[in-house]
């Protein structure tokens, strides 16, 4: 009895934290290159409407930052980049800035990072690339004269071109172009405790891979997954892929310690119609499976256990931006600051830690019954499925070695476990138990796929009627 307890009393541990009582690390850009974007107020009452933690600027403006006030969100701002030059040559240029763009606002505004530059090591302007260093340095000294130095992270922005190479994840390191340039600023970083921010976009190599399997890899959709050659780790999605060969670059210049932020990945809902990729349906995919991975909390498999601070790209449209049409079609809300499409980011009313989209966590089993393996699944097609859903936000660890639900330990019973819990989290929609045409649905107690030695294992599958 008492070890049935106890495993009920984890069954409800594992159900009954909502993803948002921790959602630090969901960020989004709010850019404004647009002619019909609503109020800062009203973006601001927005934002608050959302499990939303942080918001990237580009820029500095004035009444966004003082429309956040109050409001709990982490703000990041951003130094121009011809700015870069002043700032660079004369320290009291940087405490002029930080006295227009930071004091009149902290703390009531919650600043926590500015961005000195944007993609400046992409510019090819070998002379704005030797100032960015120094600008970040008078930053930093301005921020410390007046007691922020530490409570305000100075960092700047990468595209994922400043990787030489990124496939495998393991071997990625950065092109020897820019790697000259970067030791100090990395040295720099690691010296102040403030990341190395990128802009990762799963996005853009689909572009360059077509496949209908790198779809499915760049979706975190079900996929037989990409195995790194020289770690033998399979990886289940390019985010992760694309942060771990971010991280081996840090790692193969000798700063393992810097942590990674994402400040731009997003996927755009409209573009030209020669451009494969840009739809309604692709863009909540790949965010909504984003948002699920990063509440999964699992991390990548380089960093594991630890979610990487990801802002998404965007918060609105921008219809002025340049570009491809697809640049102008990146964002999360409308003007009428309705959702663009749902990603369970909006909070419910009755509840400011549930969001819209998920359903209620803790319920036993859904109204149309359990998922569970096909019979006549082949163990190779089980084994894909189970390393899919187990970075989709599904806590596997009871079926890892030493967890309460090991034994007995074969791919039908760990598929089995991680399957129905996956189901029993999503809303109760029968294509959420396909597993790419590995699972069904039944009325019938799946307890059989569990050793008797551990009855409880079957609370933690959802399954209450014994």
């Amino acid at each position: 009895m008492a070890l049935s307890i106890l495993f009920f009393s984890l069954f409800l541990f594992l159900f009954s934290n909502s993803p948002a009582d921790a959602e630090s690390f969901i960020g989004v850009n709010y850019g404004l290159l647009a002619d019909n974007l609503p109020s800062p107020s009203d973006a601001a009452k927005l934002l608050q409407s959302t499990s939303i933690q942080k918001v990237r600027l580009y820029g500095a403006d004035p009444t966004i930052i003082k429309s956040l006030a109050g409001t709990g969100v982490g703000i990041v701002i951003g130094v121009a980049n011809g700015d870069l030059p002043s700032l660079a040559s004369d320290l009291n240029v940087a405490s002029q800035w930080i006295g227009t763009n930071v004091l009149p606002f902290y703390p009531a505004s919650d600043i926590i990072l500015i961005n000195v530059g944007n993609e400046i090591l992409l510019s090819n302007d070998l002379n704005l690339v030797s100032q960015l260093l120094p600008a970040m340095q008078n930053v930093q000294k301005a921020l410390e004269a007046v007691s922020l130095g530490g409570k305000i992270k100075v960092s700047t922005v990468h595209a994922m071109t400043v990787l030489g190479q990124s496939d495998p994840p393991s071997a990625g390191s950065f092109a020897p172009g820019y790697q000259a340039g970067l030791k100090g600023i990395l040295q720099f970083l690691s010296e102040t405790g403030s990341p190395f921010v990128i802009n990762p976009y799963p996005f853009f190599a689909y572009l360059g891979d077509q496949r209908p399997e790198t779809l499915s890899f760049c979706l975190f959709q079900p996929n037989p997954g990409r195995v790194d050659s020289n770690t033998g780790i399979k990886y289940m999605n390019m985010f992760d892929a694309q942060v771990d060969a971010v991280h081996s670059a840090l790692k193969s210049m000798g700063f393992e310690n810097v942590e990674v932020v994402v400040a731009e990945t997003g996927w755009p809902t409209s573009g030209d119609s020669n451009v494969v990729g840009p739809s309604v349906e692709n863009a909540q995919t790949y965010n909504g499976n984003l948002i699920a991975h990063l509440r999964s909390m699992v991390g990548t498999p380089l960093r594991p256990g630890k979610p990487i601070d990801t802002y998404i790209f965007a918060l609105f449209d921008e219809n002025l931006k340049p570009g491809p049409s697809f640049e102008r079609s990146f964002g999360l809300f409308k003007r009428d600051l309705t959702m663009a499409y749902d990603i369970g980011l909006t909070k419910t009313s009755s509840s400011g830690s549930q969001t819209s989209q998920s359903p209620p966590l803790g319920k036993s089993a859904t109204s149309v019954g359990w998922c569970v393996p096909k019979e006549d699944a082949t163990e190779e097609q089980l084994q894909a499925s189970l390393d899919w859903v187990c970075g989709q936000g599904i806590d596997c660890g009871p079926i890892t070695p030493g967890g309460v639900c090991f034994e007995p330990n074969n791919v039908m019973s760990h598929t089995a476990y991680a399957m129905n819990l996956y189901f029993q989290k999503s809303p109760e929609n029968p294509t959420d138990c396909d597993f790419s045409q590995t699972a069904r649905i039944t009325s019938n107690n799946p307890s059989k796929f569990f050793s008797s030695s551990f009855p409880s294992s079957s609370l933690l599958l959802g399954i209450t009627n014994f």
